[in-house]
């Protein structure tokens, strides 16, 4: 039986593409290759996202084709479709996909009759990534992905619930929509224009009752009363956490990084999330460092992150992106300058995270069990999920089940975890008081 090896570097889409093609080759007759295993088939999927993530897929490329010199080497994802010849000339690559949609001509030209439409597990996880978008038209100074994922399109409904029903039928209780641009889902040239992101969700609450849905990344503008209403209305079955990038909280660099929201637009939307729902998690991305960026701007950034008090901030410090407008912006901000920034930002998100958990403490979450903590015996100890609001818990062995939704009730947080009863909560007050500087 031959064996099959799969390498994925970057967001939640390529993870779940990778899945797909895995799950074709293993309908073909391919196995997971073990460690000590001779390997017959690579496939790697690669990033673009900055110049680092290009050079980290040439490296892994030149790996893998001297341990597996024997091997194919089927190459996708951005970076594939950025540098295709380039990737294409390099030793053992045997295919380059530069285009998601060729994945399924690739299983049908190896010989698969009935290729699938969508997956039916999710290797390894307890959480299923399912993606029903693709493309991204945004003009961002800094970004490179519409370039190489420039035309919008989304997967077909009925696609999408057929493969959510073979999900949670085969046990997965929690699924996490995903899309290089998901609030776009519905708004292609040749998408069904009258079912948009919230009319999905909908949809998808129908199929059945035995699991929750995640929402991935949605930009401010797309988070519609429509959805905040569905949200609000079916509290088990949403997970009340939304991420909504910010990039920056300056009004003068937003405009140079041509982002569609203005701060003012963007605090009152989040606003509007906090009075729709019961304690929502807001996470966010935010870009220092950008060419132009004052201590006055960066300054504009950490009030906002105070204001609106997110439960957890992604910190990017800005890479100049061959190929975008911002590479060419003449006043570069100097890299020491960018890690003070990138550093003093991390304290205030620790601190306003804090803040955070500290309001969840006393509630009642609903939790997905993920993982078991043993003694030296391999007597359970203890059992890890993740809670609703997207903050990682702590639970005595016997109060979950892996691969199930639970309800617990917070007591405590121990500086990683929320903590359950039967655990010690008493660190909680000084780990939550803690400041950022």
């Amino acid at each position: 039986m031959p064996t099959l090896r799969t390498i994925t570097l970057g967001c939640k889409v390529n993870q779940y593409e990778t899945e797909y093609l895995r799950q074709g080759f293993l309908h073909l007759g391919y196995r997971d290759a073990e460690p000590d295993d001779p390997v017959d088939l690579v496939i790697f999927n690669t990033c673009t996202v900055t110049h680092q993530a290009d050079a980290e897929c040439r490296k892994i490329l030149r790996r893998l084709a001297r341990e597996h010199p024997e091997a194919e080497i089927i190459v996708m994802g951005c970076f594939a479709a950025k540098a295709a010849d380039e990737i294409a000339a390099m030793p053992g690559v045997s295919e380059v996909l530069t285009d998601k949609r060729q994945m399924r001509d690739c299983l049908a030209r190896r010989g698969l009759v009935d290729v699938p439409t969508g997956i039916s597990f999710f290797a390894r996880r307890h959480r299923a990534y399912v993606k029903v978008q693709d493309g991204c038209v945004l003009p961002c100074t800094y970004c490179i992905i519409p370039q190489v994922r420039p035309g919008l399109w989304s997967r077909p409904v009925e696609d999408i619930l057929l493969e959510v029903r073979q999900l949670v039928d085969n046990g997965y209780r929690e699924v996490v929509l995903t899309g290089v641009h998901l609030g776009l889902f519905g708004r292609g040239p040749n998408d069904d224009r009258s079912v948009d992101l919230a009319e999905l969700v909908s949809r998808l609450l129908g199929v059945d009752d035995r699991f929750r849905i995640r929402l991935s990344s949605l930009e401010v503008n797309e988070v519609s009363d429509r959805l905040l209403e569905l949200m609000a209305e079916n509290g088990h079955r949403i997970c009340p956490h939304l991420h909504i990038p910010l990039q920056s909280g300056s009004p003068k660099i937003l405009k140079r990084m041509r982002r569609r929201a203005d701060v003012e637009y963007y605090l009152r939307r989040c606003e509007r999330v906090k009075q729709a729902l019961y304690y929502p998690a807001i996470t966010t991305d935010i870009m220092v460092g950008f060419p132009g960026e004052t201590d006055t701007d960066f300054e504009e950034t950490c009030q906002v992150v105070e204001t609106v008090g997110f439960a957890k901030i992604h910190i990017f410090r800005f890479s100049p992106r061959e190929g975008t407008p911002a590479a060419e912006y003449p006043d570069q901000v100097p890299e020491h300058v960018k890690k003070e920034r990138s550093a003093h930002l991390d304290r205030l998100a620790q601190q306003v995270r804090r803040r955070y958990i500290g309001e969840l403490i006393g509630s009642r979450l609903q939790v997905l069990w993920e993982d078991l903590v043993t003694d030296p015996a391999g007597r359970p100890q203890a059992v890890l999920g993740m809670s609703d609001r997207y903050i990682p818990v702590r639970a005595p062995a016997n109060l979950g089940e892996l691969g199930e939704l639970g309800q617990v009730d917070v007591c405590g947080f121990d500086g990683e975890f929320l903590l359950v009863g039967g655990q010690d909560c008493s660190t909680t007050l000084a780990v939550l008081n803690v400041t950022a500087d």
